[in-house]
């Protein structure tokens, strides 16, 4: 196995070198770009099902919220028992299945609509179906690279790449997702993701051989379930990065779910241009990926971490104190959200990295399950309590609410242990904090 492994990463690693970089990795960039291309059919989704629900069904604040909800919702109750259980088999082959599911479950929202036979009801079990999808997908890919990645001083440059993806595909998915929605309406642009979804399971027809999971002792549950929050837990980094995590996404989702309920009830803002202006506001998220490489190796790592989070959490500022004319408005939208993604581009390679680093393969899928259930967590209880405060403060008011609760997480930032920290530390170094 070994040695199959050394030919499967190329001539340089079987002569004891590392590549260069990742761009000399065949099997890496071909998922790159699968995963590429399904993000980007993912923000498709992302706008066209509550757009689904407001247009097709005049649903109201709080039932988009509890879509919202629902989509992320598996994360708190699935992801901890996925990530034992990738731990325990090739990561590859649930990955193949999950995007199956999620292809055949989004082109049928088009199907059921033609056939007038979807209802809300319908909408919100397809997106909780997709969110189970999703949670077994996103726990076994990140535990996934490393397999395509063997030397640890590449996963910055992995992190990277990923990012960029993940940015691209905000840049260009709000408004693509924009103009399907205004050209064929919301249930049938989904047709965009399910074909993204076959795209990446082409893409993950790839060479190199992923190790057997190590068979030890017969293992049971309830006890690696507890390793696998036990490792993030104990570990005073990865605490932290999960923590803040957490607050962050609740934040993210709380406010782009409300800036969708105000802009399209108060505002009265057409999809093409909530599309446009997600889309804008996300090259600040473009940006800070491309960068992050470089800033991390010029400054200290824990205040790259400091200023990018702190952009992250202070943005949405901007939505709660817009007024004025139509287009200052606007303006200032795209402003908040840029800020926000731009942090965010940063702060994501720095988080991936800290956590690829500080955890063996044999442990990646339940730490990645631990780090999920509390990420995703943040941002479905982030959905509801978006329709819940929207419904009940209107608009403006949940904006503000929203905006002053991201700014007191700011504040606390200043205590977490990653700030303090003056580069990416070695493996041996953060596995014994």
């Amino acid at each position: 196995m070994a040695s199959a492994q050394v030919a499967a990463a190329g001539p340089e690693a079987a002569a004891g070198k590392p590549p260069r970089t990742l761009w000399h990795n065949g099997d890496f960039l071909k998922f790159w770009v699968g995963e590429t291309v399904s993000l980007l059919g993912t923000q498709v989704t992302t706008l066209a099902l509550p757009l689904t629900a407001i247009r097709a069904f005049g649903a109201s604040d709080e039932q988009v919220g509890l879509l919202r909800f629902v989509q992320l919702a598996p994360y708190l109750g699935l992801a901890l028992i996925f990530g034992v259980w990738v731990d325990r088999v090739r990561r590859r082959r649930v990955m193949l299945a999950a995007n199956l599911v999620r292809m055949v479950l989004l082109a049928l929202v088009p199907v059921l609509y033609w056939a007038d036979a979807l209802s809300m009801v319908t909408l919100t079990v397809i997106a909780c179906a997709v969110g189970v999808a999703s949670v077994l997908f996103d726990v076994s890919w990140m535990s996934y690279v490393p397999t395509l990645v063997r030397d640890p001083g590449h996963y910055v440059e992995a992190s990277a790449k990923t990012g960029v993806s993940s940015s691209t595909a905000d840049v260009a998915g709000p408004g693509l997702a924009g103009v399907l929605v205004s050209a064929l309406t919301a249930p049938v642009a989904l047709v965009v993701d399910a074909f993204s979804y076959l795209v990446s399971v082409i893409s993950l027809l790839i060479r190199t051989p992923e190790p057997r999971p190590e068979q030890g002792a017969r293992r049971h549950i309830w006890s690696e379930l507890r390793d696998g929050l036990g490792w993030v837990m104990r570990n005073r980094i990865l605490r932290a990065l999960a923590l803040v995590g957490f607050c962050c996404n609740f934040s993210m989702i709380t406010v782009w779910t409300m800036f969708l309920l105000h802009g399209t009830h108060d505002l009265h803002l057409a999809p093409s241009v909530l599309g446009g202006i997600f889309a804008t506001a996300s090259v600040g998220g473009l940006i800070g990926a491309l960068i992050s490489g470089r800033v991390i190796k010029r400054f200290r790592l824990g205040r790259v971490y400091l200023l990018a989070q702190s952009a992250l959490l202070l943005g949405p500022t901007l939505l709660a104190t817009a007024a004025g004319p139509n287009w200052l408005v606007i303006a200032m939208c795209v402003a908040s959200f840029f800020v926000t993604y731009l942090g965010l581009g940063v702060a994501n390679v720095i988080i991936v990295s800290l956590r690829q680093t500080s955890t063996p393969a044999s442990m990646m899928g339940r730490m990645t399950a631990a780090f999920r259930t509390l990420l995703f967590g943040g941002g479905a209880l982030g959905g509801l309590s978006a329709g819940l405060l929207t419904g009940a403060l209107g608009g403006k008011g949940a904006l503000t609410a929203a905006a002053i609760g991201s700014a007191a997480v700011a504040i606390g930032l200043v205590a977490s242990p990653v700030t303090r920290l003056a580069a990416l530390p070695s493996p041996a170094e953060l596995r014994v904090q």
